[in-house]
């Protein structure tokens, strides 16, 4: 599923799969240097699988005149969506007005200066809604009369992780989930990097000329007990949690509200059936693999929510709950939700010494970005190479990607018309997860039954065989909750039937290799 170095020895080693660590090691990977990533769990496993899966400039961010940053992330959102069209799309949102809360005119001027800020070109301008003749207006209360709807993209938060750590390993770079780091220190002009895979339970060493910490909320206990080197901020957790329960309205929109808190959230037509309602912000304390949505963060959304809405939303009708730790940079801000949302990077170079970096922070809309700004500082620690320029990620689609991005609905027929025996909603998916690389996933079948068994909703082996193969999945939840989200439809019974199939599946690719 990837290649492997000439002995143990590396150009780079950077420990954490999720968005930062793989972006980074697509990047470096394809500009020639010989790249190991390796992670605890699953690719994408922490905080990148539990966003609000959003690719945005971030519009309350301008209120923290956090201008950067926004204009950054406005960039950012045409350039995702070239590369990967199939996992990420654009979305239009509706913020109504509240009387008690901000005034017109400043959201007003707020969306024209996000519509501005950052080049935008393919994406809908701002306009003024009418809320009582707008079908967006339909679901609200009816003392929201005005409205106004600007853009912003969707994406696929997982796939995006794992189609980075797909093309770096295309590029030679080695991924390895489930090895955890066990230990790091500087030795001999190098890293000398212990690890420990989990599936084997062997142990050993690599040598790297340069080590990126991008462990997320781990950052500080990687770097303390793993690398031993002092941090030179401290890290703020803030846990956004998220609920997702039947679907609340027809048309396609999002919306944006504002809370009397100050906080902002979301609703989000969701896999069809769904509506997602997020995100909370608030410290966290504790082991972020423990996260999750508690009692009154699911209370506060559903009364969120109904504050806005005809019909009321409550706790009885969540179907699905998931949470998060962001890694934060400390900045001082009293309230989670005011805590800086850009990126910091620190390397750790002393003369005559490897180079480490580590990495803060960050949002999944501008991981890219902090992957060529990592590469910038980490250049003159690393050797000289012939490989892509700097700049090529966003000119270069990630697997499946190959198509333009207002042409999904063309490739979507072309598909289908290539495997009539394939029911249309099921090609539909298929395409959007997996894009071109769809004819890969199916093969040389001719029937449905070439497919295997179908698990369950329209799962079929052949799909777990590929994501097995060819995207590092391991268990159950690794498909049906991070590389899709079929989890909202099958029983659970379905998804040990899943679990069990992959266990054999990855006796299988063991007994191979």
């Amino acid at each position: 599923m990837d290649a492997t170095s000439n002995g143990s020895d590396y150009d780079l080693a950077i420990i954490g799969g999720g968005i930062n660590g793989c972006g980074i090691a697509r990047d470096a990977a394809g500009r020639g240097w010989r790249v190991f990533l390796c992670d605890k769990a699953d690719l994408g496993s922490g905080t990148s699988s539990a966003s609000t899966k959003l690719i945005h400039g971030g519009l309350r961010y301008l209120e923290y005149h956090e201008f950067r940053l926004v204009r950054e992330a406005l960039k950012e959102r045409e350039v995702l969506w070239g590369i990967a069209p199939h996992i990420i799309w654009p979305l239009r949102f509706v913020l109504p007005h509240h009387r008690q809360l901000r005034p017109a005119w400043l959201l007003r001027l707020g969306l024209w200066l996000y519509d501005h800020l950052g080049g935008r070109k393919r994406l809908p301008t701002t306009r003024t809604l009418n809320l009582r003749s707008d079908p967006a207006g339909v679901p609200l209360k009816p003392e929201f009369t005005r409205g106004f709807a600007y853009s912003d993209c969707w994406v696929e938060d997982s796939r995006l992780v794992v189609l980075n750590a797909r093309d770096a390993a295309e590029h030679g770079a080695t991924i390895a989930p489930r090895t955890a780091c066990v230990s790091a220190e500087r030795a001999k002009g190098q890293w000398a990097v212990t690890l420990h895979d989990e599936t084997t339970n062997r142990r050993r060493v690599i040598g790297a000329k340069a080590l990126v910490n991008a462990a997320g909320p781990w950052v500080a206990e990687v770097a303390g007990s793993v690398i031993q080197a002092n941090l030179p901020a401290a890290v703020r957790l803030v846990q956004g949690s998220h609920v997702v329960v039947p679907r609340l309205y027809d048309h396609e929109a999002c919306y944006i509200f504002q809370n009397a808190d100050g906080r902002i959230f979301f609703l989000i037509p969701y896999e069809g059936d769904f509506t997602l309602i997020g995100t909370t912000d608030q410290d966290f304390t504790g082991d972020p693999a423990d996260a999750r949505a508690s009692a009154v963060e699911i209370t506060y959304l559903c009364e969120s929510a109904s504050a806005y809405l005809r019909k009321p939303v409550t706790p009885d009708m969540v179907v699905w709950s998931y949470s998060g730790v962001r890694p934060l940079y400390d900045d001082g801000s009293s309230a989670p939700q005011q805590a800086t949302r850009d990126y910091v990077l620190n390397l750790d170079a002393p003369p005559g010494t490897p180079a480490l970096l580590s990495v803060f922070g960050g949002k999944i809309t501008t991981y890219r970005r902090l992957a060529e700004a990592s590469l910038a500082m980490l250049q003159p620690h690393l050797p000289a190479v012939c490989g892509q320029a700097a700049g090529w990620t966003g000119r270069e689609p990630l697997p499946g990607g190959d198509f333009a991005v207002d042409s999904f609905e063309q490739e979507l027929a072309a598909t289908a018309a290539r495997f009539t025996f394939i029911p249309g909603p099921t090609v539909r998916r298929l395409l959007r997860a997996y894009g071109t690389r769809i004819d890969r996933l199916i093969g040389d079948a001719t029937c449905y039954a070439d497919l295997g068994q179908v698990f369950g909703a329209d799962l079929t082996e052949a799909e777990l065989r590929y994501l097995v193969n060819a995207e590092w999945a391991r268990t159950a939840v690794d498909v049906v909750w991070r590389r899709s989200k079929l989890g909202l439809r099958l029983s659970a019974d379905q998804i040990a039937s899943v679990d069990d199939a992959m266990r054999q599946m990855v006796r299988e690719a063991m007994v191979a290799v």
